[in-house]
């Protein structure tokens, strides 16, 4: 047995993915992560919502959770708050995360709160049959947009470093070793995290778009992704067609939210209980006066 099979719950398998499908790179890539750390299984919660995405929850060995459409994050901020000590994971799709759920994903990331999000961005809605999602590609044809998608590119991980995400960073399922990397150093991070894994829906979005297999889109996907030095070099016009990878921006420097949560709110909200039961117990003492 593999180490990080350990964390790998068999007995749910087989998967629901179309076969050649990015979430089983990226359930491994998770998985690896979790045994590369040593986490214990007990300590860790797997949080998903609605979409392909979310069904990777029932292969943990973990503490999991299933949750509705775009509140993934919302449940996760509970969790965290009522048990800091649990690592906190959330896997989400583009539709689920930036879509329903993007208010959610906004003010996760000024809180700073100790979350690690997996953000599988595959372009499309593919659960509910290819729908447009806030991440599809401009031009692409989709179930909802038969003539192509006329709205402009929307850079998820510029929005997240604009709303403060402590940790943002990107990479894709062509390159499994370093999306495992990428995810582990996500994991090791004190705050907001978040991996947007740029991923394939050759079925829903692919064969709409002359990329019917798997290869067909991973190649494109790699036509479009470079390094972040690499981006850097690029004119603003050669920028437009391409995404950077790798970690994109990290600050050490935030407190984590739940940590300023027990060191303030808690303690505050505790001296005014204990304030309020002395002030009752004075109440209930105090000699009562007799009506005449």
């Amino acid at each position: 047995m593999r180490k990080y099979e350990r964390y790998i719950r068999y007995r749910t398998f087989p998967t629901p993915w179309c076969p050649g499908c990015g979430d089983g790179v990226v359930l491994k890539s998770i998985a690896m992560a979790f045994s590369e750390l040593d986490l214990d299984p007990n300590d860790i919660v797997v949080v998903a919502g609605i979409g392909c995405s979310g069904r990777m929850p029932t292969f943990f060995n973990t503490n999991t959770l299933h949750t509705t459409h775009g509140r993934a994050l919302t449940f996760a901020t509970g969790i965290k708050l009522a048990r800091p000590d649990k690592m906190v994971i959330v896997i989400s799709g583009d539709g689920d995360a930036t879509a329903i759920g993007g208010n959610h994903l906004i003010h996760a990331a000024r809180r700073n709160i100790g979350i690690n999000l997996v953000l599988i961005n595959n372009g499309v809605y593919g659960m509910t049959g290819g729908q447009v999602s806030p991440l599809t590609p401009q031009r692409f044809i989709t179930e909802t947009t038969p003539y192509g998608n006329i709205e402009p590119k929307f850079d998820i991980a510029e929005l997240l470093i604009a709303a403060k995400a402590s940790f943002v960073a990107r990479e894709t399922v062509n390159r499994p070793v370093q999306l495992k990397n990428v995810i582990k150093k996500s994991f090791e991070h004190r705050g907001f995290s978040v991996v947007e894994v740029i991923s394939n829906c050759h079925i829903n979005l692919g064969r709409r778009n002359r990329m019917k297999d798997p290869i067909s889109m991973t190649r494109w996907i790699e036509s479009r992704t470079v390094s972040k030095a690499q981006y850097e070099k690029l004119s603003p016009e050669e920028r437009l067609h391409k995404y950077p990878t790798g970690v994109l921006f990290q600050d050490t420097e935030r407190l984590e939210y739940s940590d300023l949560y027990y060191k303030h709110i808690v303690p505050a909200a505790q001296e005014a209980a204990e304030a309020a039961a002395r002030k009752k117990s004075q109440r209930d003492l105090a000699p009562r006066k007799e009506k005449s």
